[in-house]
């Protein structure tokens, strides 16, 4: 402590000041970050709501008396008491998400609800169920449904069917056909009498997706001939690398589709086979017997007198047949969906063989005629070539130019994860260093300069040379009392050199010591 004050005292006002103010932004900086350390860590909580979700959040955190911070669309909470809190909230049904569902009809009085009344909240319930359980697909960040379902009235010669729409916000992209179509059925099949034609499905960012009225292939026909296309092309590239080498090949595959619905009915009438329709058969059979007297006087005459006629008898057979006959006839009804392909073209250029020449030279030679017809082959059979629809298929050998060199992915080191998951660990900890450093060379190093000094004013100097030679002399009169005490004087007391370096260099603590020693004296004088 006494060198301290020491040191202190040497300091003019200047010095002073700055040594002082330097003291308490330490001082000041060390209880920040005191604060900091034990300052909870904070979690997050929810993030992307909108703001009536995040306003209720917030109004349950302030109710459960939990500490919340808002930072932008971000709610957090302590890292300690996150998962509790998220558990709690989820039991009040916190935060709600899209629309309000069956609930509102429990809200419905039943004495004082019309029926007009009734069917609005019955089809906002709707919507909003089918909104939360579109929510509930991954990548949805929001999600409004509208239902127009026209009122049935008595005497209505024909009535319009029910429309909807839906809107869709995602995370991050856009909303895709295959997606979108799932929501379009989803709506259709929850609405009596609603076609999955007359749902329009829209994103927020890409505009419109499935338009009403248009199917939901006929729209995708585009992304299914891209996909096509690039499905083909990776499989002739890796068939013909295995053969030519690798980035010695290039390949281009167009597939030419169907973009609308076609059906066609075919008859077919066969003259050459007859086929009985219709068959009727008739038969009459017709049997006639009996006897044919002649008229006579015996006839008049009484019973047994009278002459025997002569007998009669006749029968008659007949057969009517009657066929009806017709051609044969084949019926066929062909229904062809969009997306059928019409035409295939690939064309696929490969690089030729590089040789050594005499001087070392490199070479280049197209490949053989019958290695092209071979890869031409290979590339035939993988694509499904059908001459009967146009398909053309072009293999080309020509040399390549040469590519620069392709540059080194760069990819996020260990560190620089380290570093973005703790960043404010590493910032605590930077603060932290810099105030040590700050209190070192502020405050530790001059107090450590200024005892240097000291010690440095107060230590015996060496010995010159002269002073050497007269200690040695001296040996010999170490019995003399005075001798010893004049050799010891001499030995404490430095010498003016000395002195003189000492002040030019350190004039400010110089002072200062001689102002203490004076102030000493002046005290044991008293």
């Amino acid at each position: 402590m006494e060198k301290l004050g020491l040191a202190w005292k040497a300091l003019d006002t200047r010095r002073r000041l700055i040594f002082g103010g330097a003291f308490v932004a330490a001082l000041a900086a060390m209880l920040a970050l005191g604060q900091m350390a034990a300052k909870p860590g904070m979690a997050l909580l929810y993030a992307g709501l909108d703001a009536a979700a995040a306003g209720e959040v917030v109004g349950a955190l302030e109710q459960m008396q939990v500490p919340s911070e808002v930072r932008g669309d971000a709610i957090y909470v302590a890292a300690e008491s996150r998962d509790r809190v998220r558990l709690a909230l989820a039991r009040d049904g916190i935060p709600r998400q899209g629309q309000a569902g069956y609930e509102l009809l429990d809200e419905i009085s039943g004495f004082s609800a019309t029926t007009d009344m009734f069917d609005a909240a019955f089809w906002r319930a709707r919507e909003g169920e089918l909104a939360r359980t579109i929510l509930a697909s991954p990548g949805v960040r929001a999600a409004r449904v509208h239902i127009a379902a026209p009122s049935r009235r008595p005497f209505a010669r024909s009535t319009a069917g029910p429309t909807a729409s839906v809107t869709i916000t995602m995370s991050g992209g856009t909303l895709g056909v295959q997606q979108a179509t799932a929501f379009r059925y989803l709506v259709a099949l929850a609405v009596a009498g609603l076609e999955p034609e007359q749902v329009a499905v829209i994103d927020s960012r890409a505009g419109m997706v499935l338009a009403p009225g248009v199917e939901g292939l006929a729209i995708d026909a585009n992304a299914q001939d891209i996909d096509r296309e690039k499905y083909l092309k990776t499989q002739i590239e890796e068939l013909l690398e295995a053969r030519v080498g690798r980035d010695k090949v290039r390949v281009s595959v167009t597939v030419e589709t169907e973009r609308e619905a076609q059906t066609v009915s075919e008859r077919i009438l066969q003259p050459d086979t007859r086929v009985t329709i219709h068959s009727d058969t008739e038969e009459v059979t017709e049997t006639d017997s009996g006897s044919n007297p002649s008229v006579t006087v015996a006839s008049n005459l009484p019973a047994g007198e009278a002459a025997q006629g002569s007998e009669r008898q006749s029968s008659r057979s007949e057969t009517r047949e009657k066929a009806n006959y017709d051609y044969s006839e084949v019926r066929r009804e062909t229904v062809r969906q969009p997306g059928a392909v019409k035409r295939i073209s690939v064309a696929v250029l490969v690089d030729g063989v590089t040789t050594a020449g005499e001087a070392g030279a490199p070479i280049w030679q197209p490949r053989p005629a019958e290695e092209l017809a071979a890869l031409r082959d290979l590339v035939i059979a993988a694509v499904g070539f059908d001459e009967a629809r146009g398909d053309t298929v072009t293999v080309e050998s020509l040399p390549f130019q040469p590519s620069g060199e392709a540059g080194e992915m760069a990819e996020a080191s260990s560190l620089g994860r380290f570093v973005e998951r703790n960043a404010m660990q590493l910032v605590q900890i930077a603060v932290l260093a810099g105030v040590v450093l700050v209190l070192a060379f502020s405050v530790i190093r001059p107090v450590l300069a200024a005892g240097a000094a000291t010690r440095e004013i107060g230590a015996p100097p060496a010995l010159a040379p002269a002073q050497t030679t007269l200690a040695i002399a001296g040996g010999a009169r170490q019995d003399d009392p005075d001798a010893r005490e004049a050799e010891a004087r001499e030995r404490t007391l430095p010498d003016r050199d000395s002195l003189l370096r000492v002040v030019a260099e350190r004039p400010e603590l110089s002072a200062a010591m001689l102002r203490d020693w004076l102030e000493t004296s002046d005290e044991e004088a008293a």
